[in-house]
């Protein structure tokens, strides 16, 4: 599917607020109702919408640490350890990445020994480097359209 400029419109407005009216993206967008409605169908059909989500804030949930860890990770472990990862509530994302290590997964703690327990739970299968985030300067943004 091609997005055009209307329908990048469509996933900028949305991608602010999910909670839009079909009425409310319409006049965000100059578009009638049915033709945003249509739009928004399409672009789910076709997967470059893939879910409507609510932004949490990790401190007021009781996550004070985050962190990343990289994990050197040999292939016959690295199947128990993506299961692993996925059983665990902190750990929000796992990539697969070239380099040094195998995967790097993002992770929420209640506190130091909250994350030192987490980082526990993989360490047998492999290498691990956990750098704590001390700040975020450039948040997750939404996707735009390239230039």
């Amino acid at each position: 599917m091609e997005i055009d400029s209307k329908a990048w419109k469509i996933l900028e407005c949305l991608q602010q607020d999910a909670r839009l009216s079909l009425t409310e993206l319409a006049r965000a967008v100059a578009m009638s109702v049915p033709a945003v409605s249509e739009r928004v169908k399409r672009l789910e059909e076709a997967g470059v919408i893939q879910g409507y989500h609510a932004r949490l804030s990790p401190a007021k949930a009781g996550y004070t640490l985050s962190a990343m860890v990289g994990i050197t990770v040999a292939q016959p472990y690295k199947k128990k350890l993506l299961q692993l990862l996925e059983d665990m509530p902190e750990v929000l994302e796992c990539h697969h990445v070239t380099g040094a290590d195998s995967y790097l997964f993002r992770l929420l703690a209640r506190d130091v020994g909250h994350l030192e327990t987490l980082v526990a739970r993989v360490n047998h299968l492999g290498e691990t480097r956990t750098s704590i985030i001390l700040s975020t300067p450039i948040t997750a943004r939404p996707l735009r359209a390239p230039r």
